[in-house]
């Protein structure tokens, strides 16, 4: 619900620009964040407001120092951006505010002998059951970076032209969980497996750290209304 009311912002914003200017640009783009799809207006002479929306669902492998994860990125961001163009070229400067909604969903893979390996004990899956995580971002991080291709430069004539993005979005520190879906051994062992589970979500932490300054590089193509 958050990202449709901030998708739904992202247009009311856009809608109030566009009746103030009517020469719009649209951006389509794809890189690290996915699919997107931006809107720029002019603001000022050599500044311009973009807004758009990106998606990308992407499944790969990770893994802490005792366990493998499936891992399946869920990314999902609204843009709210000022593009700064100091030349009279298509170079430009931009920063701005974005909704974050990226999230991963770590699913945890039993090693060789259908076993898990938690805080140096081993357990059987099957006495584990399901071993799942997520983890997610803060909703709103700001964004820096560089770029190319100004879609409503007057120098540019109306059609085509190509756009580019390079810069970090700032995700800050990720939060993470990790349960199991029940264990089915001796109380002991079931309390003694909730705290090492709670020692290798401290390990998943450690791991999605890496994560707090997400790179971003998107290519694509501009139109000039």
């Amino acid at each position: 619900m958050k990202l449709k009311h901030a998708f739904t912002g992202a247009c009311i914003a856009l809608s109030m620009a566009s009746a103030a200017q009517a020469q719009v640009g649209f951006n389509a783009m794809i890189g690290t964040t996915g699919a997107g799809l931006h809107l720029s207006v002019p603001v000022m002479p050599q500044l311009d407001a973009r807004f758009g929306v990106n998606g990308l669902n992407y499944s790969h492998s990770g893994n802490t120092s005792d366990v493998d994860y499936d891992l399946k990125l869920k990314m999902r961001t609204v843009d709210a951006l000022l593009d700064y163009y100091p030349m009279s070229t298509g170079f430009r400067l931009t920063g701005g505010i974005v909704y974050n909604g990226n999230k991963i969903d770590a699913n945890g893979v039993p090693g060789p002998g259908g076993t898990y390996t938690l805080n140096g004990r081993s357990y059987p899956a099957s006495v584990v059951g399901n071993l799942n995580g997520k983890i997610d971002f803060r909703n709103v991080a700001p964004y820096l970076g560089i770029g190319w291709g100004n879609a409503t430069s007057r120098r540019q004539e109306k059609g085509w032209g190509f756009t580019a993005d390079l810069g970090v979005l700032f995700q800050g520190t990720p939060r993470t969980s990790l349960s199991n879906s029940g264990c089915t051994a001796p109380v002991l062992v079931c309390s003694q497996l909730a705290s090492d589970i709670a020692v290798e979500n401290r390990s998943l932490q450690e791991e999605a750290d890496d994560y707090k300054a997400f790179p971003v590089l998107r290519l694509g193509v501009n139109y000039r209304f």
